[in-house]
């Protein structure tokens, strides 16, 4: 069983920035893509950002422009997302998520919290 751990949430300043990872525990067989999803107080959990393995990139609209997804592959399938002007709306539980052919896996979350 494959597991994902996010690291890097925690408080950020308006404006500020912050750094997400997740780490897979091992390679990912047929890995189609990794992301974020994430999930505000009282709110569905929505989308972020995906990356896949053909290097096609999507962004959800509110946070086009401001966040970056990126990978590492080697030693282990890793994704990172790179938050910059953060707002108040981005306060969340922030969720790696990876897609493969034997399944969808998730990790456990990270708490991001903006602050004026």
């Amino acid at each position: 069983q494959v597991q994902l751990v996010e690291s890097g949430g925690g408080l950020v300043q308006t404006g500020g920035s912050l750094r997400l990872s997740c780490a897979a525990s091992r390679r990912i067989s047929g890995l189609n893509a990794m992301g974020w999803y994430r999930q505000a107080p009282g709110k569905e959990r929505e989308w972020v950002a995906h990356i896949y393995t053909n290097g096609i990139i999507k962004y959800a609209n509110a946070v086009k422009g401001r966040f970056t997804i990126s990978r590492d592959n080697s030693p282990k399938n890793t994704v990172y997302l790179q938050m910059n002007n953060c707002q108040n709306e981005d306060t969340a539980v922030y969720y790696c998520h990876a897609k493969s052919p034997w399944g969808d896996f998730w990790g456990q979350g990270t708490q991001v919290t903006v602050f004026t």
